[in-house]
């Protein structure tokens, strides 16, 4: 058993993005990274300018992969994108069941390396994606292939020998709105040991929130009042999406805009961001009215300013509902040091927020990592 907490474990960062998931796990001072994988060009600029180092490296390729045996490392962490397999051929491993697909790719690597243990970050949808066979033959891969503990699954054999795991998807989905943001993100953490090195198999359950980060009591507290007028929308574009919301008005929830700090709404949170923009913008609608907004002409839009003071969430208000901002990047003198490299547009930043993770989750699901490594570890 590994009782030393001073020592650090070393991990590999794909899938890196600008570096969500590699901060989380950092900022437990338990965790130090050895190399990355990024392909987006842009995420590898903020990445870089972030950490010191580019990040550009292709998953999928054999140089890649050669390059993950020859260093040494304890984690393996990203966020791979959600892809249907087929459910064809012999089913002969998981070289068989998956190949074709970026989680391959993720399996191979652990295959390789057998790391002794991996955090995956995924949307909520992994687990109903083709009728939930996508996230079964997922937890088969890690579980029964690999032969790796994750928390959460159970592996059985049938009447015919053949294992099969057991678990409940809520075992694996967790709220940003429970780790210390306004933001109802509701994302999908797999957090697996190798079954060799634990000496207790009875894994406890990831974490369901937590209470030590108190940035902000709400919306309220994390709006920037007073926004530049470009991200304010204009009385055209308003128009058209009122009356997409009353097309719809009677379908329901996911259709329209959300004034988010609605003055009715006693305690606001935000709802997703999203990589795309798009409705991660429109169902985040800000009141910030300013006497001087309404009628005004701003040369990005095609018609003046609305007089209702709406606006869209500014790139600093998504940066804070990530933890990016505000948290991540404090120094010892409680200065904030989190920019952007120059020449990353705004869109592109809205896509790198919204493409990203909440770091306050993953910095707590670092330290479960790290505590149950300490705590269960045989020495290898």
């Amino acid at each position: 058993m590994n009782n030393n907490c001073t020592n650090k474990y070393t991990t590999i960062d794909l899938f890196a993005g600008i570096g969500g998931i590699r901060r989380g796990f950092e900022m437990t001072n338990r965790f130090q990274n050895r190399l990355s994988a990024e392909i987006d060009k842009y995420a590898c600029t903020t990445y870089e300018h972030l950490y010191g180092e580019n990040p550009f490296n292709d998953v999928t390729t054999e140089e890649f992969k050669i390059k993950t045996t020859q260093i040494k490392f304890d984690v393996l962490m990203g966020g791979f994108p959600c892809q249907a397999f087929s459910i064809a051929g012999q089913k002969q491993g998981f070289k068989d069941k998956t190949r074709g697909t970026l989680f391959y790719d993720v399996a191979d690597i652990i295959d390789r390396n057998r790391p002794k243990a991996f955090f995956l970050e995924n949307v909520e949808g992994l687990t109903t994606h083709m009728k939930g066979q996508t996230f079964k033959t997922i937890l088969e891969v890690l579980c029964i292939d690999l032969d790796y503990i994750i928390e959460g699954v159970q592996v059985t054999t049938n009447i015919f020998g053949i294992k099969e795991v057991i678990f409940d998807r809520n075992n694996f989905i967790r709220n940003t709105k429970n780790f210390g943001l306004p933001q109802r993100r509701s994302r999908v953490y797999l957090i697996g040991f190798r079954r060799d090195i634990i000496q207790d198999i009875k894994i406890p359950p990831i974490p369901l929130g937590r209470n030590d980060v108190n940035l902000y009591k709400d919306l309220h507290d994390l709006i920037e009042l007073g926004a530049d007028f470009d991200y304010y929308i204009s009385s055209g574009s308003l128009e058209s999406m009122k009356k997409h919301k009353n097309r719809h008005k009677d379908k329901g929830n996911g259709f329209g805009y959300i004034v988010v700090n609605d003055r009715f709404i006693e305690a606001p949170i935000s709802n997703t961001i999203l990589a795309t923009g798009g409705s991660g913008k429109e169902r985040n609608i800000i009141m910030d009215f300013q006497e001087q907004i309404g009628g005004t002409l701003v040369q990005s839009k095609k018609t003046s300013l609305n007089n209702e003071g709406l606006r869209n969430m500014t790139v600093r208000e998504w940066g804070k509902l990530q933890g990016f901002i505000n948290y991540a990047f404090i120094d010892d003198k409680g200065n904030d040091k989190f920019s952007f490299p120059s020449g990353i547009s705004r869109a592109q930043q809205y896509k790198q927020f919204g493409n990203s993770v909440s770091i306050t989750v993953v910095e707590s699901m670092a330290k479960h990592i790290a505590d149950i490594l300490d705590k269960n570890m045989i020495q290898i």
